[in-house]
Order: C-alpha cells, then sequence, then structure tokens
C-alpha cells in the first residue's frame, strides 16, 4: 500500500491536487570519484516511484503509480471525459507523464489527449528557474492548442509540481484556445519549495 498525504493546489481550474512531496529530506554527503555531489535523498513513496519510473527508467512501477492514482481519483470523484496530459519539458523515448496518462486513461474508460496541446517552442527545463514570473515568461508562447476539446471536462495530468506556471499556462490555453467546461488538475508530488 502507497501512503499519499494529498494537497489541495491554487489555480484557475476546478480543484487541483497533489498526492504528495517529492523530497522529505536531502543531505549533502561530499562527491564521488568523478567529482559529482553525492545526497542521501529520502522520498515520500509516491515520489520514490516517480523518481525509480522516471530517472532509473523502472517501469516495473507504472502500475503502482497507476493504482495510487486511481485510488485517490476514486475517492475525489472529479467530473472528468478526458485526460490531457502537461507537454514533457524533456525528450525521452519513454515519457513516464504520458505513460501514466495514458494507463489512468486506459483504467478510467475515458480518452487520453497526449497531442492536444503541444510543445511549440523550446524552452529551458523549469526546475532550474526559481523565480515564478521568469518562468511565466518562458512558457508564453511555448504551447500550442492542437485539437479543440470543445465542451469537454478536462483532467489536467502533471508528474511534478513546483509553482503551479506550467499547469496555470496550460489551463489558460485549454478554457481559451480548447473551450473546455471544466478542468481539473492532478500532480503526483510537489517540492517542497514551491516558489
Amino acid at each position: 500500500m502507497i501512503n499519499i498525504n494529498p494537497m489541495r493546489i491554487p489555480g484557475r481550474w476546478q480543484q487541483g491536487f497533489v498526492l504528495d512531496v517529492h523530497t522529505l529530506s536531502s543531505e549533502f554527503l561530499g562527491y564521488d570519484e568523478f567529482g559529482r555531489n553525492v545526497f542521501d535523498t529520502k522520498r515520500s513513496d509516491i515520489g520514490e516511484l516517480l523518481y525509480r519510473l522516471k530517472y532509473r527508467s523502472d517501469k516495473a512501477v507504472l502500475e503502482s503509480i497507476v493504482d495510487t492514482a486511481l485510488q485517490f481519483i476514486a475517492s475525489w470523484k472529479p467530473n472528468i471525459s478526458i485526460i490531457v496530459p502537461v507537454p514533457p519539458s524533456k525528450t525521452r523515448i519513454f515519457q513516464p507523464v504520458t505513460e501514466i496518462a495514458k494507463a489512468l486513461s486506459n483504467r478510467l474508460n475515458i480518452p487520453c489527449c497526449e497531442d492536444c496541446i503541444i510543445k511549440s517552442r523550446a524552452t529551458p527545463e523549469l526546475k532550474n528557474v526559481y523565480e515564478y514570473n521568469e518562468r511565466i515568461r518562458l512558457l508564453d508562447t511555448a504551447f500550442t492548442m492542437n485539437k479543440p476539446l470543445d465542451g469537454a471536462s478536462v483532467l489536467l495530468f502533471d508528474d511534478l509540481y513546483r509553482s503551479g506556471a506550467t499547469l496555470n499556462a496550460l489551463t489558460e490555453i485549454l478554457y481559451n484556445k480548447g473551450h473546455v467546461t471544466h478542468i481539473y488538475a492532478l500532480a503526483l508530488t510537489r517540492t517542497r519549495n514551491t516558489s
């Protein structure tokens, strides 16, 4: 059983949640033989699973992540008709956000539109940008609505929430260009510092 501590996240959506923090603690231990930083990092249960999937390519944890998200969605009961995953910021052969969204889609028996919103231009990885207004500036015109979703009730899904800048930017696009009626936001984990 995966323990989670759901938290509300503010935004223009109807409701938004993250399932837990990503990292509980991280202690600097020194440097390895290649001069790289070494940390003793403790993660939440869902944070550890996401880390293993995203950075260790451990696809065996995908089902546990999906089961945990489904259990939360069942208790939350958002009125959704489609899942829209956040377009990934980094190109990978295996895209964790997309794969989790597709698995949720299959289990909930609702469509997943992985190409409804696409990146229209490259942006730096936002995890390295700490100022909220700078994040918003970098996201301006970074996404394009590829397929309208007239009247849909959307679950906007991401893996890691920091400041909400990306989810808020996509919410604006979904309302203004996608003509959706409702948006519910869900992220698996959040950073401890959400500035």
